[in-house]
């Protein structure tokens, strides 16, 4: 029971990583500095102090740059890569003792793939904003995204199983959005 709790959390806080790299990260880092979270052997590591300035100034830098409107962009690519990353990452950290090919396995599939569905979804929104206000939505965008990192960081980590629902519902949301076809108006 304690390996799919941890699951569930794991992936809450990978959809976390899809709006926002590292605002789930800094999250663990205070929930386990603060006893509130006990990680996986081999990522204590996250709870330790350095590891928390790194990941509030990491933070602080990644949310100022989405509010740059050519910067955003190219916060959008690098990204990316990185959510999955961050996503198969927090989603090991969560799982306690287990085989390391099935830990890892869960970890790429289950959190890295959450973490770049989230982005993807993302990315797609800010190109909709930038089309359709010439980047001057994007501000919006932004602070819907470090919005959307907060709760959901919270949500994983104070009501799991909630938080795994509405992920499963933004996920089927941003597939069912990515895969309708595309209606062409009249001219």
């Amino acid at each position: 029971m304690e390996t799919l709790l941890g699951l569930v959390i794991g992936i809450g806080l990978s959809a976390a990583c899809g709006f926002r790299v590292f605002v789930p990260l800094l999250g663990i880092s205070i929930a386990t500095m603060t006893g509130y979270l006990m990680l996986s052997p081999g990522f204590q590591w996250i709870g330790s102090w350095p590891a928390f300035v790194t990941f509030s100034t990491a933070t602080i830098l990644e949310m100022a740059a989405y509010y740059i409107p050519w910067l955003d962009h190219v916060m959008d690519m690098i990204t990316t890569p990185a959510a999955v990353v961050a996503g198969a990452m927090v989603t090991a950290s969560m799982i306690g003792e287990m085989n390391p090919l099935l830990r890892w396995s869960l970890a790429i599939i289950a959190g890295g793939g959450t973490a770049g569905l989230v982005q993807a979804g993302t990315v797609m929104l800010r190109g909709a904003s930038s089309a359709t206000t010439g980047g001057i939505g994007n501000f919006l965008v932004s602070t819907g995204e470090m919005i959307g990192s907060i709760l959901t960081t919270l949500l994983a980590l104070m009501i799991p199983v909630l938080c795994l629902f509405l992920v499963a519902f933004l996920l089927f949301f941003i597939i069912w959005r990515a895969m309708r076809p595309k209606h062409k108006h009249a001219v």
